[in-house]
């Protein structure tokens, strides 16, 4: 248990005043509302949705003001506000084929029904400064673009196109309920199910450095980008004593397919294999990271060699891609610790005593 020394409390409260002087910055400057920060920050702010694990577009951007920025710290705060709410139910699995796609593409199929959707994406930007956003009034300057089609409400999967030739493992079903783990603490093993929940609400940071570690040969799984699609999709829950589902509301998702290439093990033939991703908001490069950790870990169901690589040890990916975790083991080394401190330096000055070396206090004495 740690308590505070002498005159604490005093100092906390100065901390927390100075803190919030420090948030709201120079006061000759037009504060930052809410609404900007969710309609200007929207990357942001979908981040901080998934990893917080609650789709709240104007709690996200609140978040977001109240930690400066610090998208950690606001993923930390929706977390702590998320167990505050009471639960009334659970809605239906989302049918992501009946996505209203703003951008959807793919890197193996050029001709799909529905056409290539390109969207508001950066992949094809010079990722050049743009002055313009600097000077009063910048965003005008912009012409605005002619607005592209959605594709129709029903669009098929990709996957569903290799699947004709049965070139691809059928997706696996679990008709159980899997645990929930907001409410339930990680336990390992973790089936798919689980790491997915881990995956989708995992630091954007880890899990795209382990994405990268498989493409660079730490698991030697090469994939390609089945679909990627962005869109909205309708959330639906049944209600007791009606005997039907009703439409509740609509939340924006990015869900990610991966495709890779399987030579085959002894449980399972030559075939295409899948990663999956699915994330709240427009968070594309955290879908696709999470397609491939979870191609990954799966090398045990699918009869793979145990290679080594991080990606592929469940264990490690789970207990250390939780940034709320890791920042709250981190952050407590910096809190008071000196008895323990004290016992150590006592220690050392033992074991050099022992080993006949001398302190320097000890010699100048």
């Amino acid at each position: 248990m740690y308590v505070a020394v002498k005159g604490g409390e005093a100092a906390i409260r100065n901390a927390h005043a100075w803190l919030a002087e420090e948030r709201r910055g120079d006061t000759a400057v037009a504060e930052l509302s809410v609404a900007q920060i969710r309609e200007q920050l929207s990357l942001a702010v979908n981040r901080v949705m998934a990893e917080g694990s609650l789709y709240d577009p104007d709690l996200a951007a609140l978040a977001i003001k109240q930690a400066r920025g610090d998208l950690i710290e606001a993923v930390f705060l929706i977390r702590a506000y998320r167990t505050t709410l009471p639960r009334f139910g659970s809605t239906l699995p989302v049918e992501t084929a009946e996505m209203a796609c703003d951008r959807r593409i793919s890197a193996t199929f050029k001709d799909l029904p529905g056409g290539q959707i390109l969207g508001p994406t950066f992949d094809y930007t010079h990722r050049l400064l743009d002055f313009k956003l600097a000077a009063e009034g910048g965003e005008d300057a912009h012409p605005a673009p002619a607005v592209e089609g959605v594709a129709p409400a029903a669009v098929p999967h990709v996957t569903g196109f290799l699947n004709r030739e049965g070139l691809i493992e059928e997706a696996p079903r679990e008709d159980s309920l899997p645990p929930d783990l907001t409410r339930e603490p990680l336990e390992m093993p973790a089936d798919r199910a689980l790491r997915l929940q881990a995956l989708t609400r995992a630091d954007e940071g880890f899990t795209l450095s382990l994405a990268y570690s498989t493409q660079r040969g730490y698991a030697r799984n090469h994939a390609f980008v089945g679909e990627l699609r962005i869109g909205t999709v309708p959330v639906e829950m049944e209600i007791p004593g009606l005997g039907f589902s009703i439409e509740i509301g609509e939340i924006t998702l990015t869900e990610c397919e991966t495709v890779n290439q399987f030579t085959g093990s002894k449980t399972e033939p030559p075939q295409f294999t899948r990663g999956y991703g699915l994330v709240f908001g427009q968070t594309e490069r955290k879908a696709i990271s999470m397609a491939l950790v979870d191609r990954a870990l799966r090398w045990e169901e699918l009869g793979e060699d145990y290679q080594g690589a991080p990606a592929q040890d469940a264990e490690f990916v789970l207990y250390h891609s939780d940034n709320i975790q890791a920042t709250g083991f981190l952050e407590h080394i910096k809190l008071p610790h000196y008895v323990d401190f004290q016992s150590e330096l006592e220690l050392v000055r033992k074991l050099r005593r022992e080993a006949g070396v001398d302190s320097l206090q000890e010699a100048a004495e």
